[in-house]
């Protein structure tokens, strides 16, 4: 998990989790928002049938409209970004001073390295 919630460029993310696509927590942060087996599902349904889930992902409470290819969450100054891997998915939330980028950067690196592991 402390890849997730590193330090990137001065900045963290605010919470972070890695779930496996059963719903199980493999690793979370402290701070990430609980949410509800429908949600997960939401989530799952989008990566296999694009744009279910639009406009809003409901993952932290925050009404993130999906901006970039499902991944990719934003709302005010934070948001989220979900990679999914063959059993998990890889979810981080930041809020500024992080960026989108930093986020899409630190999550999605992870989520390679959870491919490349087999997982």
């Amino acid at each position: 998990m402390y890849y997730l919630i590193c330090d990137i460029e001065g900045h963290h993310l605010t919470s972070a989790v890695i779930i496996g696509h059963d719903g199980t927590i493999w690793a979370q942060s402290s701070a990430f928002p609980a949410f509800k087996p429908e949600e997960m599902a939401k989530i799952m349904k989008d990566f296999d049938q694009p744009g279910t889930s639009r406009p809003a992902c409901f993952l932290d409470r925050r009404n993130n409209m999906i901006i970039q290819a499902v991944i990719r969450g934003k709302k005010g100054s934070g948001g989220l970004t979900v990679k999914k891997t063959g059993q998990a998915l890889v979810i981080g939330i930041y809020d500024e001073p992080t960026t989108p980028g930093q986020c899409n950067m630190v999550v999605e690196r992870l989520g390679n390295y959870l491919i490349k592991q087999g997982m």
